[in-house]
């Protein structure tokens, strides 16, 4: 299964911007409180335990815990705060992101497939 990091800190926004550069990065956005974002974190998870999860870089925010952070990334790239939200970032902007029902590990592997 591939490792993703926790985002805590505004500092984390910049090392995913770094990370993106070297790789591409999958951001998930979770929130700890909608039935929702449990069933997109379900498909994130068994997405992270696939092949194609090896093709990029995985970081993970709290949007409710690390409210600064979530917004703070989605001011850095341009895309309009979702919650559940996944970014894949590559040289420092979005290339793709999709949110609620749209999370599926099946989308996941597509969207880095590109």
């Amino acid at each position: 299964m591939a490792e993703a990091r926790q985002m805590r800190s505004e500092a984390d926004i910049e090392a995913v911007i770094a990370a993106s550069r070297e790789r591409p990065v999958l951001v998930f956005k979770h929130s700890t409180r909608c039935p929702i974002s449990a069933a997109a974190h379900r498909e994130w998870r068994a997405f992270l335990a696939s092949p194609e999860a090896a093709r990029v870089e995985h970081y993970w925010v709290r949007v409710i815990e690390e409210r600064p952070v979530s917004l703070g990334l989605a001011r850095r790239l341009g895309v309009v705060h979702r919650s559940p939200q996944v970014l894949l970032v590559r040289d420092g902007r979005a290339v793709w992101h999709d949110s609620h029902r749209g999370i599926t590990a099946q989308r996941l592997k597509a969207a880095v497939a590109r």
